[in-house]
């Protein structure tokens, strides 16, 4: 008996800090998520609350399962892990036989965000990240800055960004050390085949499509890490459950 309380006391302690500083991690990286979730007028504040809650209880039923010893925590945080990896498999295949429906919900979603590109200084960095790391601008092209009142074409717009795009879709100069940050302005009034050599004119949808069958041994990896980063929590849950029954059954002889 005493060979398991002092033996193994380093895999509850050790399991209980993991799931620490995972849940610490996942809420840094959700509270700029929050940003750049507005699909349908849906509120990111339930995406917040619903996840947060979730990972919340999974970490009490992990750690407090793995410190106190309790069976009936430990399984449940178990079977919470295989459900959320079941969904992600579900949600894996369910993407690939629905590549159209998947590529209308992110046109959408950067179509939205294009809208709100001058309202949050941490969506202007997603996006302007995004159109430099993979050389595109707009959802399908240039024209789809349109959508934000300071880019518009349009005779009334009054901004001095008026039909231009964003620094991040211009073509970089490598003479130049300094960011230029007007290099998009008047672009668009410009004729379309002068485009080519000062701004990006592929879409980022069509340019991350491309990007994907590329890239895809890097995608699968990892997807692969993190489902065996799942079924090492599962192995661990499971582990120490068999040991806690193995000595709650000697307790009987």
């Amino acid at each position: 008996m005493h060979y398991y309380r002092y033996s193994n006391p380093e895999i509850s302690c050790w399991y209980k800090y993991l799931l620490f500083s995972y849940n610490i991690i996942f809420w840094g990286v959700l509270s700029d998520l929050t940003k750049v979730t507005r699909l349908h007028g849906f509120d990111p504040v339930v995406l917040v609350l619903v996840v947060g809650g979730v990972m919340f209880v999974l970490g009490f039923a992990g750690c407090v399962g793995a410190l106190r010893e309790n069976i009936c925590l430990l399984k449940f945080f178990c079977g919470a892990i295989v459900l959320i990896f079941t969904l992600e498999l579900a949600a894996a295949v369910l993407a690939f036989l629905f590549q159209d429906w998947v590529r209308d919900r992110f046109k959408e979603f950067f179509e939205n965000n294009i809208k709100s590109y001058r309202d949050d200084i941490d969506l202007q960095n997603l996006i302007d990240s995004l159109q430099k790391i993979n050389h595109c601008c707009g959802a399908q092209g240039p024209d789809d800055w349109d959508l934000n009142i300071y880019f518009n074409c349009s005779t009334e717009s009054k901004s001095r960004e008026k039909c231009g795009v964003p620094f991040s879709c211009c073509v970089p100069d490598p003479a130049q050390k300094v960011v230029n940050t007007q290099c998009g302005y008047d672009i668009r009034a410009q004729k379309k085949n002068q485009w080519d050599n000062l701004i990006f004119t592929k879409g980022c949808i069509p340019a991350l499509e491309a990007w994907l069958p590329r890239n895809i041994y890097i995608v699968a990896g990892a997807f692969i890490a993190i489902s065996l980063l799942q079924i090492f929590g599962i192995f661990l849950a499971r582990s120490l459950i068999s040991d806690i029954e193995v000595v709650k059954a000697g307790h009987l002889f």
